[in-house]
C-alpha cells in the first residue's frame, strides 16, 4: 500500500514536470510575423534590439513580448487654428503613418500602445502642425491655397513626428471649415463680383451700340454728302448745256459740234449739232 501510494506521488510529480517542461518549451519562442515587430521584456523591463519577422527565443514565465504593427495605420485627426489675419480656422486631417522599426523599443518605453501614441503624441503635434501652418496665411489664402498650406503642415508634422518613432507618410484634407461670419463675408463678395461684372458687361453693350450708332450715322453722313456733291455737279453741268443751247437759239452765237449730255455718266451721249454736209 505504502509502495503504491509512493508511486502515484512520483507520478504525479512526473506529470507536473512534464508539464512545466512543455509549458517552458511552448512559451521558449515568438514568431514575429512579417509587418511586424516586437519588444521583449524581462522582469517588466524592455530589453533594446526589436524582433523582427521570424522566430525568436525568450525566457519562459518571466519575458513579455509586446507585438506592434509596422503596416500604414491611418487615423483622422481634428485640429483648429486661428489664421493671419485672425480667422478661425478647423480642419480634419487623415493620417497615414508607420512605426520605425528601428524606434519600436523606444515607442514601447514611452508611448506603450498604438492607442497612446495617437492621442498622447499624434493628435496633439497634429494640432501643433496646423497652428503653423494657418498662421502663415489669411483665411482667404487657407482656402485659394490648400495645396501650400497642405504642404506646410506636412512639413511642421513630419519633423515633429519623426523623433518619437513615427513616420508620416501621407496626409489628406478631409475638411476645411471657417466661421459663419467669414462664410457670410465671402458670399457677399462674391454677390458684390457678379454683380460688378453684370454691370461692366452692359457698359461694354451700351459702348458698342453707341459706336453702331456713330458709324451708322457716319454712313448716312457720307451718303448725303456724296449724294449732294454728284447732284451739285450735274446741276452745273446742266446749267452751262442749257447756256448753249439758248445762245444758239438767239442766234449770238455758234452752234456747238458736239454736246455733251450726262458727262458724268459712265456712257455718256454725244450730240452733233452741226450740219455733217461738207
Amino acid at each position: 500500500m505504502k509502495n503504491q501510494q509512493i508511486g502515484n506521488w512520483q507520478t504525479t510529480v512526473i506529470s507536473i514536470v512534464l508539464a512545466i517542461l512543455a509549458f517552458a518549451s511552448f512559451n521558449s519562442f515568438v514568431i514575429i510575423n512579417p509587418g511586424e515587430a516586437g519588444v521583449i521584456s524581462i522582469l517588466g523591463k524592455a530589453r533594446d534590439g526589436a524582433l523582427l519577422e521570424g522566430i525568436h527565443l525568450k525566457p519562459p514565465l518571466i519575458s513579455v513580448i509586446d507585438v506592434y504593427d509596422l503596416t500604414v495605420q491611418k487615423f483622422e485627426v481634428p485640429a483648429q487654428s486661428s489664421t493671419k489675419d485672425l480667422q478661425d480656422l478647423s480642419a480634419r486631417f487623415a493620417i497615414n503613418f508607420r512605426l520605425d522599426p528601428t524606434q519600436v523599443v523606444q515607442v514601447r518605453r514611452k508611448q506603450g500602445t498604438l492607442a497612446n501614441i495617437v492621442s498622447k503624441i499624434i493628435a496633439p503635434q497634429t494640432q501643433e502642425a496646423f497652428k503653423i501652418a494657418a498662421a502663415r496665411r489669411t483665411v482667404e489664402e487657407a482656402i485659394t491655397k490648400r495645396n501650400d498650406l497642405k504642404q506646410d503642415f506636412d512639413d511642421a508634422l513630419g519633423k515633429r513626428l519623426e523623433k518619437y518613432g513615427i513616420i508620416v507618410l501621407d496626409t489628406s484634407v478631409v475638411d476645411l471649415t471657417f466661421s459663419p461670419e467669414f462664410a457670410k463675408a465671402v458670399e457677399d463678395k462674391q454677390i458684390a463680383e457678379q454683380r460688378a461684372q453684370r454691370a461692366v458687361y452692359v457698359a461694354q453693350e451700351a459702348e458698342q451700340e453707341a459706336q453702331s450708332d456713330i458709324n451708322r450715322a457716319k454712313g448716312r453722313a457720307e451718303a448725303q454728302k456724296l449724294l449732294a456733291e454728284t447732284l451739285k455737279a450735274q446741276g452745273g453741268q446742266l446749267v452751262l448745256q442749257k447756256e448753249a443751247i439758248e445762245a444758239w437759239k438767239s442766234g449770238g452765237a455758234q452752234m456747238p459740234k458736239v454736246l455733251v449730255i450726262g458727262s458724268d455718266s459712265k456712257l455718256p451721249f454725244l450730240l452733233n449739232l452741226q450740219d455733217p454736209t461738207p
